[in-house]
């Protein structure tokens, strides 16, 4: 084959612009400069000899290029002609020979597919960073060579080496990998290891970091026991990605959860939030929602700093958006936040998540979360069961490009002998001489009702008549006693309009009175205090009733 032809063939700018001035050079200047017989350019009398690109030793400058260089003619890509440097990285190539027997490398990198594509289509195709027998990497251009009347069409392939380039990649792919998994083991680490259970709630939650090209981010959940039989539920999201998202962010759950044992409303539990933040990185923000369940009072109480909305299904199946109050992000500073509420009755589920479930660069953010009530519409079952169908319904999976963070709870309807696990009695106290001694006798014939063992019977009445006489001595009317039952306590609480928390003193010798707290404390599994909406408190304590 007359490699002459075929190199004259090849496609370049700089080729049909020495055609265009070919006239301008003169004859008896042809021939000059230190390429022999090359037709050569001077644009000015200044201006260097520069050699006509078409009549240049092709052969000679691709033998001396450091790329792979190799030329196939014809449906079976026969060899033409390969370059010193190919020779050098895979062998002695035999001219004339189909590629897919004297090419193996091009074969075990699938490339005669390629070259059948560039052939048909006459256009040029690009194979990046394919790892070639000899050990290195390359990137394979295959550019068109028109036929002519003695020749097939062919394709000339130029491969640069772009090992160094490869492997930093790698290192770098590699680091990254690294850093994500620390920062996923931190994120993973620092969320409960095991929720808690309510008596009278069932919870479930699922976190799933996002996929291998995006770093972890800060998304959180938490359940905490309030006592009492009230609960609180948590969900936030640190705006950003790392190790520094997530730290944010077990500095902020390990807050809230010190924030809850005050057992204050949820706007002003994330009023303190807000401040904290700051103070942690005052460029960081994040969203969160915190919400309390009563099961005295059938409601999720809740409060949200640029949180999406709590989706709560009804026992009829339709399903409500929380969409009010909702202030700005924690770390912003300057914002009273507000406490709002959605009925949570039994026979309810609730849904707290973070964006990355219903947020989608294609789609508009609401009709991500009209997804999700739609799926919440549908899904039956576990909490769990329902946590793992709303990621399904939502297209998550191991490559998703965000953190998602779901927490589901359920308040059953308990009927027959379940129910029968789950009683409340309430007497409201008028107040004067006989409110304690009707107390007394109220909580007791209750706790026989309820058959309790005698030494858990007596406690209760002794619980109860501290707790009365406490409030009738330092509290206001209206009063109220509740004695409230699950399958594993017993609760005892009084409410009264007086806002003033009682607090466990050490009652000296001749104090007559500051010993009732002392004793509910002393004989309780726990006990507790809060304010209540309208300027009131209540005053509670629990036992944990005997297994079996």
């Amino acid at each position: 084959m007359n490699f002459t032809r075929w190199s004259a063939r090849l496609p370049g700018t700089q080729r049909r612009a020495a055609a265009r001035t070919e006239h301008a050079v003169p004859p008896d200047r042809r021939g000059e400069g230190s390429v022999p017989a090359a037709r050569v350019e001077r644009l000015t009398d200044d201006s260097p000899c520069v050699p006509a690109v078409d009549e240049l030793p092709a052969r000679d400058v691709l033998d001396r290029v450091p790329a792979l260089v190799a030329l196939v003619h014809g449906p079976d890509h026969h060899i033409a002609y390969v370059n010193d440097a190919y020779t050098a990285a895979f062998g002695v190539r035999p001219p004339g020979a189909p590629a897919r027997e004297a090419l193996p490398e091009l074969v075990e990198l699938g490339l005669l597919p390629l070259l059948d594509q560039v052939l048909r289509s006459g256009k040029p195709r690009t194979l990046k960073s394919r790892k070639a027998l000899d050990g290195r990497t390359y990137t394979f251009t295959c550019t068109p060579v028109a036929e002519n009347a003695d020749h097939e069409g062919g394709v000339l392939l130029f491969a640069t080496d772009v090992t160094d380039h490869a492997e930093a990649a790698e290192r770098l792919r590699a680091s990254e990998r690294s850093q994500r998994e620390t920062a996923v083991t931190l994120q993973r680490s620092l969320l409960p290891q095991e929720l808690e259970q309510p008596d009278d709630l069932r919870v479930a939650a699922t976190y799933q970091p996002g996929g291998t090209e995006a770093a972890v981010g800060g998304d959180w959940y938490d359940v905490i026991t309030l006592g009492g039989g009230r609960t609180a539920l948590v969900i936030g999201d640190v705006m950003g990605r790392g190790v520094r998202a997530a730290a944010v962010m077990g500095q902020l759950r390990t807050a809230v959860r010190a924030y809850a044992r005050l057992d204050l409303p949820p706007h002003e539990i994330l009023q303190l939030l807000d401040g904290l933040a700051t103070e942690i990185d005052a460029n960081q923000i994040a969203t969160c929602a915190y919400a309390i369940h009563d099961p005295n009072e059938g409601r999720l109480v809740y409060a949200s700093a640029g949180h999406l909305p709590i989706l709560v299904r009804d026992e009829t199946g339709t399903v409500l958006r929380t969409d009010e109050p909702t202030g700005p992000p924690l770390g912003t500073g300057g914002w009273i936040h507000t406490s709002g509420s959605v009925p949570l009755g039994p026979g309810s589920t609730a849904v707290l998540y973070t964006d990355g479930l219903v947020e989608r660069r294609d789609e508009d953010l609401d009709e991500g979360i009209a997804a999700l009530e739609r799926a919440l519409a549908g899904a039956t079952g576990t909490p769990q069961v329902i946590c793992d169908r709303l990621v399904r319904s939502a297209g998550v999976t191991a490559d998703h490009d965000d953190d998602v963070a779901v927490l589901v709870l359920q308040h059953p309807a308990r009927t027959g002998a379940d129910g029968e696990l789950f009683r409340n009695a309430a007497l409201e106290l008028l107040g004067g001489v006989e409110a304690a001694p009707r107390a007394r006798a109220f909580a007791s014939g209750v706790l026989t009702s309820w058959r309790f063992p005698v030494e858990l019977h007596d406690l209760g009445v002794l619980a109860t008549s501290e707790l009365v006489a406490n409030s009738l001595q330092h509290g206001t009317p209206p009063m109220r006693l509740r004695l409230r039952r699950t399958d594993r306590r017993l609760i005892i609480e009084v409410t009264d309009g007086d806002d003033h928390l009682p607090r466990r003193r050490r009652a000296e010798p001749g104090d007559e009175s500051g010993r009732g707290i002392a004793i509910v404390a002393t004989i309780a599994s726990g006990w507790g205090s809060r304010r209540t909406p309208g300027g009131g408190k209540a005053v509670w304590c629990e036992f944990v009733l005997p297994k079996g």
